[in-house]
Parts: C-alpha cells; sequence; structure tokens
C-alpha cells in the first residue's frame, strides 16, 4: 500500500485541491445545466401557454415568476454540490427573507399589486390607460412595474401599487366613445340655424356612428358671452381624436360660411371725461 509524503505537493493536491476542483466543476455544471433546463422549461411553459392565446402580460409575468423560482433552486442545488449545508441555508435565507420583507415591504406591496393587475385585468398590452398620474399605452407589467409609452414616445415605469391602489381609467376598454362638445354661439344668432349647421357636419361625417346614435343638439348653458349647446356623437374608440377634431374645424367652416359667430371672452372699457377733463 502506497503511503503519501506530506511533505511533497502531490500530498495536498491529492488531499484538497483535487476533491475541491471536482466539487466546484460539479457546483459549475449544476448551476450552467440547471439554468439552461429553467429557460427550456419557462420556453415550453410559454409555448404551452400560446395554444390558450392569454393576455401577454399575464405569460410574461407568470414565466418571470417560474424562471425565479426555479433559477433559486438551481442556485441552492450547486451550493450543495459544494458542500454547503442547505438546511441550515434554507433557515438561514428564510429569516433574512423575513428581515428583508419587513424591509421592503414597499416593493412587496407592488408585487402583490401585480398579481392583482395581472388577474383582474383592468387593462392588457396596448391600451391606453391613466393611472397614477400619468397616462400611456401599457407596453408591459412587469414583477413590481408597468411600463406605458406616452403618446411622445416617452417610456415611463409606474410602481405597480400606485396603480392598483388608485383609479384607472382604460380608454380602449369599449369599442365605442362618446365625443362630448360644447359648441358656443353669439346672443344674437339664430339657434335653430346654428343646430341645422351642426346636424349638417354630422351627418356628413361617415364615421360618426348611428348606433349608438347622436344626442340630440341641446342648449347647456347660456353663459356670459356666449349660448353653449352640446355636441354628442358615437364614434369608434380609435377614431376619437381624429374625428373630433374633424368636427371642431368643419362646425367652425360651416358656421363661417353662413354667419354664425363663435364668441370669445370679451372686455368693454368705458372712458368718462370729467369736468376737468372736459375743460
Amino acid at each position: 500500500m502506497q503511503v503519501l509524503d506530506p511533505t511533497k505537493f502531490s500530498y495536498y493536491l491529492d488531499l484538497y485541491l483535487v476533491p475541491w476542483a471536482i466539487k466546484v466543476v460539479m457546483a459549475l455544471a449544476v448551476f450552467v445545466i440547471g439554468r439552461w433546463l429553467a429557460k427550456l422549461l419557462v420556453g415550453l411553459f410559454h409555448r404551452f401557454m400560446g395554444r390558450f392565446r392569454p393576455d401577454p402580460i399575464l405569460t410574461k409575468f407568470l414565466g418571470a415568476i417560474i424562471y425565479t423560482v426555479l433559477l433559486v433552486a438551481v442556485v441552492i442545488a450547486a451550493l450543495d454540490q459544494l458542500g454547503v449545508d442547505t438546511t441550515s441555508l434554507l433557515a438561514i435565507v428564510g429569516a433574512a427573507g423575513l428581515a428583508v420583507g419587513l424591509a421592503l415591504k414597499d416593493s412587496l406591496s407592488n408585487f402583490s399589486a401585480g398579481v392583482m393587475l395581472i388577474v383582474f385585468r383592468p387593462f392588457k398590452e396596448g391600451d391606453f390607460i391613466e393611472a397614477a398620474g400619468t397616462s400611456g399605452v401599457v407596453e408591459c407589467i412587469h414583477i413590481f412595474s408597468t411600463t406605458l409609452r406616452t403618446g411622445d414616445n416617452r417610456e415611463i415605469t409606474v410602481p405597480n401599487g400606485r396603480i392598483f391602489g388608485g383609479n384607472i381609467i382604460n380608454v380602449n376598454a369599449r369599442a365605442t366613445r362618446r365625443i362630448d362638445l360644447v359648441i358656443g354661439i353669439g346672443y344674437d344668432d339664430d339657434i335653430r340655424q346654428a343646430r341645422a349647421l351642426i346636424e349638417q357636419v354630422l351627418g356628413a361625417e361617415e364615421r360618426i356612428l348611428q348606433d349608438p346614435a347622436p344626442a340630440a343638439i341641446s342648449i347647456a348653458e347660456l353663459a356670459d358671452s356666449s349660448v353653449n349647446l352640446n355636441v354628442r356623437p358615437w364614434v369608434k374608440s380609435a377614431d376619437y381624436w381624429a374625428v373630433r377634431s374633424d368636427l371642431l374645424e368643419n362646425i367652425k367652416a360651416a358656421f363661417d360660411a353662413n354667419g354664425v359667430s363663435i364668441p370669445f371672452p370679451q372686455r368693454d372699457i368705458h372712458v368718462y371725461r370729467t369736468g376737468e377733463d372736459a375743460a
């Protein structure tokens, strides 16, 4: 039987370095292969969910959670290959998780709000929403935040807790939308004529829906310097801004062509001459 000489380098190499190197290689192999398997499983999950055509946001959100859980399991398995006591490690991680949870309660609140947004689905990817004091098109719901894109192509990241904890206005939730216009005419103008001109403009606009039909044009208010009329046609949600802009332009053109005025705030100044000024 061969006895290793403690004075030789090979003794320490065989006793310490080789076993440790093997453990490191095995740990790296477990981590690399495990991460690859985690990505593979998440990819299979996306394909499976794709058969049911769910909301893309839901698929991305659940995929991110699954990948995170699998990656944590892979790291623990790799540490086990290094000889780390994973039982004690799990206990330490649990205690640390409790402490971190208390310290990061706002982040956990955002996480739970993200889950609620996914479950109740007050909006979906591509919807234009107003929430948390901002507005934009929903691009993605992450674990802790939601990404919006504004009309001028800015990207806004909003914490999920602020969105779910406040009012959410989803502009695209309904297929149709009503345009609410208030058109003012002068007190000296003929209301019937103004109403007939507005009806002609509405009738010429093909994008205005007949079901539901436009509301009857009615007097909204006798304001300080104008008689205000309510104009409320219905359009498809996608046509809202284009039709609104065209209606304002065409109503103004029709009024100008027929002598109907659209008053604006004015102030009359009266100058009185005193006896000294008159002299």
